[in-house]
């Protein structure tokens, strides 16, 4: 059940009731691609980090170590040792991914693993299984992912078969949630809208999905090449069209100042690489803006990575041993990147909801931005 708690402007701070607790809303989930943060994070970390909800992939995990196996140990959550929410994505984006090694059929779609080119076929009820299987708290509809530069009636297709794989995903998930064998028979449903950058297909789709009544909306399909302006534009026409009372979640996006525009627009539901992988590159976020801790100008420099930073690599090391360890190629340096960046992001959305509630967003956002540039 989700609790719309205060509007500041479009702004919403909420909460998200779930069978493996709470999620304070907005927030951001750490991307986990195979029930791990890449960067040796451990779920010990994710809990000192101040992580609230962990994103797998379904595509990843089934293909590795299967979903049967996943199921075989108890799903998920004992799986990876992780008691909290984890939201498990569709498989729909891999299948975008990987253009060059898949087949849209009706039925779904047919493609060949990244890992061995094995044959794989998955369709709606297929991910509702797999996830079904993975047990996690919140399971993303299935849905087709298209360019978001594809043409009109490419993309009027596409929608229309996404919103009939739909209708498919819930029925399936209310079958096997009905099963006594299911291991988490309280799953949650996302739909996913699509539509590219067309204002009027989004509408129509977000018009049609709201009709199903599921436990959140995601928007699917932004951040995949369009500029942030047109995804911005596509927010301001398509959030008011989604149903406030229930999570809106902006999938695989981004950066802080992507997360602060949008949260400005009605979503409070975010996933991204972003913190991890250009952790693993050296580069992390401040205040300030993000830095390249590979520079030279860090080797001698004793400070933090930012100051009056609590997260486990700022509260013991500087900026020159850190630069070192990336220098030396020592894995300890990239994890510290990574635990920075993390905790930089699941503080700000900290900050967020406070804002919110307090009903200063739209100062706090102007300040974080210009801080930033």
């Amino acid at each position: 059940m989700y609790e719309l708690i205060k509007q500041d402007g479009l702004a919403k701070r909420g909460r998200l009731h779930t069978v493996h607790g709470v999620v304070e809303t907005p927030v951001f989930m750490n991307v986990g691609t195979a029930a791990a943060i890449k960067g040796a994070v451990s779920t010990d970390d994710l809990r000192g980090i101040k992580t609230q909800i962990e994103l797998s992939n379904t595509y990843h995990l089934h293909v590795r170590p299967g979903d049967e196996v996943v199921r075989k140990l108890g799903g998920l959550h004992r799986f990876m040792a992780w008691d909290k929410p984890i939201l498990t994505d569709s498989g729909g984006f891999q299948v975008f991914s990987l253009a060059g090694l898949r087949r849209i059929k009706e039925e779904g779609v047919y493609f060949n693993s990244h890992i061995d080119g094995r044959k794989i076929f998955m369709g709606p009820e297929e991910s509702m299984q797999i996830q079904s299987n993975l047990a996690s708290t919140i399971a993303m509809a299935f849905d087709e992912c298209p360019s978001s530069v594809a043409d009109r009636e490419y993309m009027e297709r596409s929608v229309a078969r996404t919103a009939r794989w739909l209708n498919r995903c819930k029925k399936e998930m209310d079958r096997l949630n009905s099963l006594p064998d299911t291991i988490n028979r309280h799953q949650m449903l996302f739909g996913i809208n699509q539509g590219g950058v067309y204002e009027d297909i989004r509408i129509r789709h977000a018009q049609e999905i709201t009709e199903l009544n599921l436990d959140g909306y995601a928007v699917g399909g932004l951040a995949v090449g369009e500029s942030h302006e047109e995804m911005y534009r596509i927010l301001e026409a398509v959030v008011p069209y989604l149903p406030t009372a229930k999570p809106t979640y902006l999938m695989g996006v981004g950066t802080p100042a992507n997360i602060l525009e949008a949260v400005d627009k009605g979503v409070d539901f975010f996933d991204c690489v972003y913190p991890s992988r250009n952790g693993r590159h050296g580069h992390v976020y401040t205040n300030q803006g993000k830095l390249n801790l590979f520079n030279a100008k860090y080797e001698l420099d004793e400070r933090p990575v930012e100051e009056g930073c609590q997260c486990p690599a700022c509260r013991t090391y500087s900026r020159a041993y850190i630069r070192h360890l990336l220098k030396a190629k020592e894995m300890l340096g990239m994890r510290l990147c990574v635990l920075h960046n993390l905790y930089f992001y699941n503080t700000m959305m900290e900050e967020i909801r406070e804002a919110i509630e307090e009903g200063r967003y739209r100062e706090y956002k102007a300040k974080k931005l210009s801080g930033m540039a």
